[in-house]
């Protein structure tokens, strides 16, 4: 298994699982004294192996060589999890124009050219699954986060057409858009109440849908229905939301 963004929170619990059934992993991100502790902790967890490689992701020049070497590494790749991003200030973002395109650039222009590496390299394989981490805030502009959410809904019509292009050839893709998720990426927020979750509660989501389910899943389950009513809201009653 290939981890893009493998010290974020959910990235971290998913490894845990993955851990446990004696995976072979290979750990990619920026901050290497992290990862080498989450790759320690995942060994004695029950990883066959656990290896890192520095990468500043967000990087967009060289994607597809640095993907087959990670792939090289490993000797194959069954699972790629896609699981980087950043927040960023939607006040900020509205007066700041440099701030959109970080935004962007992170969350949409570099996950889109390594879902695209990964969707070639497995489908040359004929098999295995690429899930990419995406949000429900994808799902419809509200005015707290639409800048962040903007590049969310293009990455998930991106992995949904990489899983129409995978139809009948073997691998699959999975766009996993979790609702409000206790991470350090939240710190900050009001984490009360039902509709939040943990991180390993979306970690075992992105597990079940690596093997099965279709190209779009919601985690936890509810927030399908949730982004459902949302979506079927009419405009005037939703932009008297204050969400």
């Amino acid at each position: 298994m290939i981890v893009l963004g493998a010290t974020s929170a959910i990235a971290e619990a998913t490894t845990r699982l993955y851990a446990a059934e004696g995976a072979d992993l290979l750990l990619v991100g920026r901050q290497a004294a992290k990862l080498s502790s989450i790759a320690t902790d995942l060994t004695i967890r029950g990883a066959h192996s656990a290896e890192t490689a520095i990468h500043d992701l967000a990087q967009t020049q060289g994607i597809e060589a640095a993907f087959g070497d990670f792939v090289r590494r490993l000797g194959g790749v069954d699972h790629v999890l896609i699981a980087y991003g950043i927040l960023g200030e939607q006040a900020d973002a509205e007066r700041d124009l440099s701030i959109v395109e970080e935004i962007a650039r992170v969350n949409f222009n570099s996950a889109a050219a390594w879902s695209l590496a990964a969707a070639s390299e497995l489908e040359r394989q004929g098999r295995g699954s690429l899930v990419v981490i995406g949000s429900v805030a994808g799902d419809r502009g509200r005015r707290a986060n639409f800048v962040y959410g903007a590049a969310k809904a293009g990455l998930a019509v991106l992995v949904e057409g990489i899983a129409h292009r995978f139809a009948d050839h073997g691998p699959r893709a999975v766009i996993v858009k979790p609702g409000p998720t206790i991470t350090p990426m939240t710190e900050g927020f009001d984490r009360n109440g039902p509709l939040w979750a943990t991180a390993s509660q979306v970690a075992a989501v992105v597990r079940r849908a690596a093997d099965r389910g279709g190209p779009v899943v919601y985690a936890p389950w509810f927030w399908r229905y949730i982004m459902l009513t949302i979506r079927a809201m009419p405009a005037r009653i939703f932009n008297r939301m204050n969400i």
